[in-house]
């Protein structure tokens, strides 16, 4: 599917779909109650909004609606097939599953990743230095242990600051996740830094081994996890270092369509249910 300069075309092919097949009574996940999470996932607050959104829609003529470039709103949009491991969403509402064991393999560096992941990585990391940049993982998988030392740490830090500890909590997690919310605990994200420049602040964005890997991680399989202007839907604030393997196919979706992951899944779920009720 080709989302560049149109993803607000498939959206609204989407939700011309939605509201056909639930005024025909045969899409049977709407309405629902805000909050009502799609694929049985807890629906983050931004996500019960648009859900809420949704039965309000009304269509005069739905077989007449128009779709982006030729897709027609019965058909809705498609999307690349993906594996449950490469789609599995983690964050501030949907913590990882019980039974979950990541299948990890040691990088050159000691580190960790899923070892699903393990090719993709090294070509991309290879391919950047090909290009003359020096790139660097300063963050891997991550244990439960780390991940609570990492969070408490950044709470005590808070606290020194003068926050309460509601306050410090709350404002932790935008920058470190709870324990058991971390993408890193899933073996499938990391922190690559420039050699140059290590710091975890806005700065990372200008190295050029960023605005290399912004460019060119979806030939890899990867994504910008926490984009600037997307901190209310993903609960995280900006991380230029921050990036997420999600699969070639899925990767280079996410990129065209110009929306987050938590985003692109709410669509693709909807997009899917609807087929399966048509």
């Amino acid at each position: 599917m080709r989302w560049t300069k149109r993803a607000a075309a498939l959206l609204a092919a989407l939700l011309v779909l939605l509201t056909a097949a639930a005024a025909e009574g045969g899409f049977k996940a709407l309405p629902r109650e805000p909050g009502t999470p799609p694929g049985g996932r807890l629906a983050s607050p931004w996500e019960a909004e648009e859900a809420a959104k949704l039965p309000e829609l009304t269509v005069l003529n739905p077989e007449a609606a128009p779709g982006p470039e030729g897709v027609s709103a019965a058909e809705g949009p498609s999307f690349p097939e993906a594996e449950e491991w490469q789609l599995l969403l983690v964050n501030p509402w949907n913590e990882l599953p019980e039974d979950f064991e990541a299948a990890l393999k040691a990088l050159p560096d000691g580190q960790k990743v899923d070892e699903r992941i393990y090719e993709d990585l090294n070509a991309m990391l290879q391919a950047c230095r090909e290009a003359g940049l020096r790139p660097k993982i300063c963050s891997a998988y991550r244990t439960e242990a780390k991940q609570t030392y990492l969070y408490n740490n950044k709470v005590a830090r808070l606290r020194s600051a003068g926050y309460s500890r509601d306050a410090a909590q709350e404002e932790a997690a935008r920058w470190v996740a709870r324990p058991g919310t971390s993408e890193h605990q899933l073996g499938l994200a990391l922190d690559i830094v420039s050699q140059s420049y290590q710091a975890l602040t806005k700065k990372q964005e200008k190295t050029a081994e960023q605005k290399w890997l912004m460019e060119h991680c979806w030939e890899y399989g990867f994504i910008l996890r926490y984009p600037s202007d997307k901190s209310e839907i993903t609960g995280i604030g900006y991380e230029p270092w921050h990036y997420r393997y999600v699969g070639r196919d899925v990767a280079l979706d996410v990129r065209e369509s110009g929306l987050c992951f938590e985003e692109y899944l709410l669509l693709r779920e909807e997009a899917l249910a609807a087929e399966k009720t048509a």
